[in-house]
């Protein structure tokens, strides 16, 4: 049996920035506060974190400052996925020896590939990392789904430990979670998934919504592995307002200009990303006053 990376919430955190850089005073202020509100794990440089706009010494300098920041704390696991395999090699070995927990490694966008350079892609790649990898399945952004049946023939690698699944399709997933029982952990890629994944067999999710509700987001999981199903599938109808409106525009700009109003970072986003628009940040804004989270 492999060992579970994490099971709950891992938030995947957004990357504070401005014209300068990344902010490495509000970003530890974040670690900090994620860390009390009681979150299971972080992942630092994923799709939230802005990653495909982050120089590559960003990349390793946002790593390293999260894994040193928590502190053994939490588990954190790296984004180190690229449509280079040579990058992403790279970028693996460099979270390994920075002191990353596991690694997650999403698959490859625009080259594309067939299911067998899936296998071989993501094999290669957990070969050389010394931590635990979680294969990351987005086809919206990627135009590539990792099929159930790849997800067998990657679940027999020794280290690949788990997969993020944000493919949307609940009967694909649940294909998967039938076909890997007891070889690959499986977490929500996607918050308004989070109880039916549990039901499936799910470990957890890796949240965008825990960046700015990480106390509520651990309490759907929370609830669901104490037995209260009931009482967690409600708690995450109740957010599904919040999560859509997180979700109206593309992730991470709505959850962005959502930190900036809790003083995480600065309405900032680099191109080709731009900032919320006014009619869906204020439908987002009165959603966040409605659940406590500002005044």
């Amino acid at each position: 049996m492999k060992k579970t990376v994490f099971k709950g919430v891992a938030t995947a955190l957004i990357t504070p920035l401005d014209e300068n850089g990344v902010d490495y005073e509000l970003f530890g202020k974040l670690v900090d506060w994620q860390i009390d509100e009681g979150i299971n794990a972080l992942v630092v440089c994923g799709t939230t974190g802005e990653s495909s706009t982050l120089t590559d010494e960003e990349h390793k300098e946002a790593i390293k400052f999260v894994v040193d920041k928590a502190a053994g704390r939490v588990p954190v696991i790296a984004g180190t996925g690229s449509n280079d395999t040579d990058y992403a090699l790279d970028l693996t070995k460099f979270a390994c020896e920075a002191g990353a927990d596991a690694v997650l490694v999403v698959t490859p966008y625009y080259n594309k590939a067939t299911q067998n350079g899936l296998i071989k892609m993501f094999s290669t790649i957990a070969d050389v990392s010394t931590k635990p990898l979680i294969l990351y399945n987005v086809p919206s952004r990627t135009g590539v789904n990792i099929l159930p049946k790849t997800c067998l023939a990657l679940s027999e690698h020794d280290n690949i430990a788990a997969i993020k699944e944000a493919c949307g399709n609940i009967s694909q997933i649940a294909q998967t979670a039938a076909l890997v029982r007891g070889k690959m952990d499986i977490y929500s890629g996607n918050d308004d998934q989070i109880v039916p994944i549990l039901s499936l067999g799910g470990e957890g999710v890796i949240s965008v919504l825990s960046n700015v509700l990480p106390k509520k987001t651990v309490e759907i999981c929370d609830r669901f592995f104490e037995g209260d199903i009931k009482g967690s599938a409600n708690l995450q109808m109740d957010m599904l307002a919040l999560i859509d409106a997180l979700f109206c525009e593309v992730n991470p700009i709505p959850v962005k200009a959502a930190m900036a109003k809790l003083g995480f970072c600065r309405n900032y986003l680099r191109l080709p990303l731009t900032t919320m628009e006014d009619e869906n940040a204020e439908k987002l804004y009165k959603l966040m006053r409605e659940q406590g989270i500002i005044k």
